[in-house]
C-alpha cells in the first residue's frame, strides 16, 4: 500500500484575475506530486459530492442552501471574501467530501493527505476568512455518526486561529481542538479553543518546534484520540503575505515530520488538510504545502503502514 492522497480536478474554480486567493494551488499541487515523483497517479483517491445530510450535521440548512444557490446577502458574501459562482460552489462542496474521505482513508490506512482543506474560519450560520464550509468540523462529526470514531482530536497549525472549528465544538468533549497560532494575527476576536498557544510575531524554526513539542505528545496522551484532524497550514512561513511568524522551508518540513512521525508512532491515524498558504510567489507556494505529503510519504514508509 502507498499513502492514500486525496484530489479532485474541480478542486480549481475560476477567480477573478488579481484575487489574492491562491486558486491555482491545487492544481499545480497536484502536478508538482506527479512530477517529483512523490507519488503516482494510480495513489490518488477522488471524492464525491457529499450528501446534504453531512453538511447539515454542522451548518445551518438556511446558510447551505443560500450560498449554494447564491441568494446570500452582499454583507455575508464579501465576508466570506470570495465571489461566488456556481463552479465555486460546487468546489466547496467537492473539497468537503474531500476531507470526508481522507478521514476515512487515515482509519484504514494509518496516514492520508488531502490537497486542499482547513476551512476553519466557517461558522455554522456563516463564512469568513475564505472559508465556506467548515471541512474539518464536517469530517469529524461524519466519521462520529459513521460511527468510525469516538474521539476526535483537531490539531489546527494554521498561522490564523481556528476560530470556528473552536466555536463549533466548545461545548463537545467527543471532539478536542487545538490551535497553535500567531496572536495578533486574523481574526481579531478569537474563540476559546480547548487548548490555545498563541504565538509571538516573528518566531522562528527552532522556538515553534519546541513549542510544538511542549504541548503534542502530552496531548495525544491525554486526549487518547481515534482519529487526529491535521491543519497544515504553511502561512506559518517568513515569506506568506498573511503570515507573521518567520518558519522556512526546512522548519516546514521538520514540523510534518514531527506532527506524523508523533502521531503514528503513537497509533494515532492522521488525516491532514493543506491549510492556508499565501506567499506571493506560485512555485514556491505549491512546494511548500507539497512539504505534508513528502513528510507524509516517508512517514507511511518508515512504520510501514
Amino acid at each position: 500500500m502507498n499513502l492514500p492522497i486525496i484530489y479532485h480536478p474541480n478542486y480549481v474554480a475560476p477567480m477573478p484575475p488579481g484575487h489574492r486567493f491562491p486558486m491555482a494551488k491545487f492544481q499545480l499541487l497536484y502536478e508538482m506530486l506527479l512530477e517529483d515523483g512523490v507519488t503516482e497517479k494510480s495513489h490518488f483517491f477522488i471524492p464525491q459530492l457529499p450528501p446534504l445530510e453531512w453538511i447539515e450535521l454542522v451548518h445551518d440548512r438556511d446558510y447551505i442552501e443560500g450560498y449554494c444557490n447564491g441568494t446570500l446577502d452582499p454583507k455575508a458574501q464579501r465576508r466570506i471574501g470570495l465571489p461566488w459562482s456556481e463552479a465555486l460552489a460546487n468546489r466547496t462542496c467537492i473539497a468537503v467530501g474531500g476531507a470526508v474521505l481522507t478521514a476515512q482513508l487515515a482509519l484504514k490506512h494509518g496516514l492520508a493527505c488531502n490537497t486542499a482543506g482547513g476551512t476553519h474560519h466557517a461558522f455554522p450560520s456563516y463564512g469568513s476568512g475564505f472559508c465556506i464550509f467548515n471541512d474539518l468540523a464536517i469530517a469529524a462529526r461524519v466519521i462520529q455518526k459513521l460511527e468510525l470514531a469516538q474521539k476526535i482530536l483537531i490539531v489546527d497549525l494554521d498561522v490564523h486561529q481556528g476560530d470556528g472549528t473552536a466555536w463549533i465544538f466548545q461545548e463537545d468533549h467527543t471532539v478536542f481542538t487545538f490551535s497553535m497560532h500567531c496572536g495578533i494575527n486574523f481574526p481579531s476576536r478569537k474563540q476559546t479553543s480547548d487548548l490555545d498557544v498563541p504565538l509571538p510575531e516573528g518566531m522562528d524554526d527552532d522556538r515553534y518546534l519546541q513549542t510544538l513539542a511542549q504541548y503534542l505528545p502530552d496531548l495525544l496522551s491525554q486526549v487518547k484520540p481515534d482519529l487526529v484532524l491535521y491543519d497544515a497550514g504553511v502561512d506559518t512561513h517568513i515569506h506568506d503575505a498573511l503570515g507573521k511568524l518567520a518558519l522556512t522551508n526546512t522548519g516546514i518540513f521538520r514540523r510534518e515530520m514531527q506532527v506524523l512521525s508523533t502521531c503514528v508512532a503513537g497509533g494515532y491515524p492522521v488525516a491532514s488538510v493543506i491549510g492556508g498558504g499565501y506567499t506571493k510567489d506560485m512555485k514556491s507556494l505549491v512546494y511548500t504545502h507539497s512539504l505534508l505529503h513528502r513528510a507524509a510519504r516517508d512517514v507511511f514508509q518508515q512504520y510501514r503502514l
